[in-house]
């Protein structure tokens, strides 16, 4: 790569806060549904609507799956959309109703047969798994659309993470405000919850597109973004992307970062009642202790970013999150003030898994151009979403079948929670601190490996503005 620039690029414009905010508020609705997701409904579908663990891990499974297929379906189509509002907003605005309609449909309980529940979650899984990539994927592609600039990228998913973190705590409260409500009727509260957290996250999606399009599509007109991938069969489109070397190390560490914050809080429920013995109203507020933490350290990080670099923050947030992960292993029943100490470690590593693979995933974009004369955005957004997900559906799936191996009993609805045999609670324990410890530490191996410094992506900038620049004279 030639380090040597033949004529200067001028400082990129600025984002406005009201821009940033409006940004941000466009992964508000995705997360307060994700956040629900993965903290309740391995737990509803066993404690409430009365799956076995394997059966209720294979739900899960199956809709992760699909979700991981759809993604780079939608991803390319969003990239050949040709529309008045551009290319990503078409998704995001007829998609909000459904993806909000659809949620809520999780937390029905249409029978008792566990064969018509496997078969009723399964289609509804799917379907809301499609409408959540139709709204989130095309906003996730917006990042490179809004702004160039290498710091001024990390700022705005600070922007996008503090909303995303911010929604996560406030699901986790308004769950706690209705579990209250409804102390003896398990079924009740979490379709309350579903209808409530339906309605609130289609809002901020219109908000988001209100927002930044005059930004985006200003940005589009003044620079002609070009998008040759129709010319492409998706095949030949997927060889492309998996042969850029940074996009598969910025993949490893997005997997190996959400698998750690997901598994973790999948278990964290059955960790909290089952282990440390503490009442299910805690859970919610162990959980907000991790995400409020995370909030504010977001910022923390960003600051630290600008002066250190993205893999810097990453070791500096991996290496304290490894140590809670470790300790949440050992940890004894009645030790509930070291268990809360424990969790506000782990939001400061947790908001590394946020702020910095989304901060990397930019660059690789820019890079790619740089190789091929294409921007691709939504293609690279697709397929790091489609690895994370189909490693999540494997944790998920071996954690569930893990737990039903390892004799865990699921709750009749109605009836008082059996006690959990110890082979079930080894089974937990190992699932919220050896697993997740493992994974970690191979994020941070692929972080290390990580070349896009931020020098090497001025020089990237440099010689695209070069290129652009005689096109133009040509």
């Amino acid at each position: 790569m030639n380090s040597t620039p033949s004529a200067p690029i001028s400082p990129p414009e600025k984002l406005s806060l009201s821009t940033k905010l409006a940004f941000g508020a466009g992964d508000l609705g995705p997360a307060i549904t994700a956040n629900i997701s993965v903290f309740f409904v391995l737990v509803f579908l066993t404690n409430v609507a009365g799956l076995p663990a394997g059966l209720a891990g294979s739900v899960l499974m199956v809709g992760k799956i699909w979700d991981a297929i759809n993604d780079p379906i939608v991803g390319v189509l969003s990239d050949r959309t040709v529309h008045p509002w551009g290319r990503r907003y078409p998704w995001m605005v007829f998609g909000a109703i459904p993806f909000g309609i659809l949620f809520f449909l999780q937390w029905i309980v249409p029978s008792n047969n566990n064969s018509i529940l496997f078969g009723y979650y399964v289609i509804i899984g799917i379907l809301f798994n499609t409408a959540y990539t139709a709204v989130n994927l095309p906003y996730t592609a917006l990042t490179p659309e809004l702004t160039k600039d290498y710091n001024e990228r990390t700022s705005l998913n600070s922007f996008r993470f503090a909303f995303s973190i911010g929604g996560s705590i406030f699901s986790l409260i308004l769950a706690q405000i209705i579990f209250s409500f409804f102390p003896n009727a398990p079924y009740q509260r979490y379709l309350i919850l579903g209808a409530v957290c339906g309605f609130l996250s289609v809002l901020p999606l219109f908000w988001c597109f209100l927002g930044t399009r005059k930004q985006v599509l200003s940005r589009q007109a003044g620079e002609t973004i070009e998008d040759n991938s129709e010319s492409l069969p998706i095949a030949e489109q997927i060889k492309i992307a998996l042969s850029n070397r940074p996009f598969l190390l910025v993949i490893g560490i997005y997997l190996c970062s959400w698998l750690g914050v997901q598994l973790t809080a999948s278990i964290l429920p059955y960790f909290v009642v089952n282990w440390m013995k503490l009442p299910e109203t805690t859970f919610p507020q162990v959980a907000i202790a991790v995400q409020g933490t995370a909030l504010v350290m977001l910022f923390v990080w960003n600051l630290v970013s600008q002066r250190y670099g993205k893999k810097a923050v990453y070791f500096m947030g991996m290496g304290l999150w490894i140590v809670t992960q470790a300790g949440l292993f050992f940890l004894q029943p009645g030790q509930t003030t070291l268990m809360y100490i424990l969790a506000i470690l782990a939001g400061c590593g947790v908001a590394t898994a946020y702020l910095v693979p989304w901060s990397m995933i930019p660059d690789v974009i820019d890079l790619d151009e740089l190789n091929t004369g294409q921007r691709r955005e939504g293609v690279f957004y697709s397929f790091m979403v489609l690895l994370q997900k189909i490693g999540l559906a494997i944790g998920l799936f071996l954690v569930g079948q893990a737990l039903d191996f390892a004799g865990f009993i699921s709750s009749i609805p109605g009836q008082i929670p059996p006690i959990q045999p110890d082979s079930a609670l080894l089974a937990i324990r190992f699932a919220i601190g050896p697993l997740p410890t493992m994974i970690l530490i191979i994020g941070m191996i692929f972080t290390f490996l990580y070349p896009i410094t931020k020098e090497v992506h001025a020089d990237i900038l440099l010689q695209l503005s070069e290129r652009k620049r005689n096109e133009t004279l040509d």
